[in-house]
């Protein structure tokens, strides 16, 4: 459970980074998987010369688009868990019974966590929350929110273009499109990499099992007529 800081109308709790790393590598990659499927859907349905340059902004306009949606969902992700956050400081201020107020702070707490937590840790909290007077009335955004969701909506745009680049500037569409597979393939690999030594996974080994599903995608793909 994030934790509740009551005395802010402006910025009812304490941030954490807008986007922290396993949120930068997931859009990118969300970018990335969504322009690669997208650009092997509309391979080679015209043979006109322009071609190179249509499947170029038909990938650019598919991650704008979904870049966009991601972008407004995590701002709607974003209000909900905030509100829900306030609901329950609200609640545990209004509580009379002290035994009460600790069970519901307790269940908002994760499992694993509940565990290693007791009354006499959460007794602060409420008695905090309960002296408080400056709870916001309801949930509101705050400049950060927005500063996040731009942020989501340039790194999945931004995964378009290793995809995308190699049709602006090889004229053979075919040998376009296996470039364009390769530089994907090489930043699945980069992403990967920053997440396992993010997590402690092992960089590489998360690399390159970012890369199997980077070449099972682009196998589907390929199956699939792409």
């Amino acid at each position: 459970m994030s934790t509740i800081v009551p005395d802010g109308h402006a910025e009812p709790e304490r941030r954490e980074p807008i986007l922290n790393t396993v949120d930068r590598v997931c859009e990118i990659c969300f970018g990335l998987f969504m322009a690669l499927t997208f650009v092997g859907a509309v391979k080679a349905v015209t043979a006109r010369e322009d071609e190179g340059y249509r499947m170029f902004f038909a990938a650019l306009g598919c991650n704008l688009a979904w870049g966009l949606a991601d972008a407004v969902m995590y701002l709607v992700r974003t209000l909900a868990e905030r509100g829900q956050r306030l609901k329950l400081a609200q609640t545990v201020q209004r509580e009379q019974d002290p035994a009460v107020a600790l069970r519901l702070l307790r269940e908002a707490l994760p499992e694993k966590l509940g565990r290693l937590v007791e009354d006499a840790d959460l007794e602060p909290i409420r008695a905090r929350l309960a002296t408080a007077s400056t709870l916001p009335p309801r949930a509101s955004f705050v400049s950060g929110d927005f500063v996040g969701a731009l942020g989501i909506f340039l790194l999945v745009v931004l995964g378009t273009f290793p995809v995308a680049v190699p049709f602006l500037v090889v004229r053979d569409v075919t040998t376009a499109l296996i470039a364009s597979r390769v530089l994907t393939l090489g930043m699945l690999f980069i992403a990967g990499f920053a997440l396992g030594r993010y997590t402690g996974a092992g960089p590489m080994r998360a690399g390159i099992a970012m890369i199997a599903v980077g070449v099972l995608l682009t196998v589907a793909i390929i199956t699939l007529g792409g």
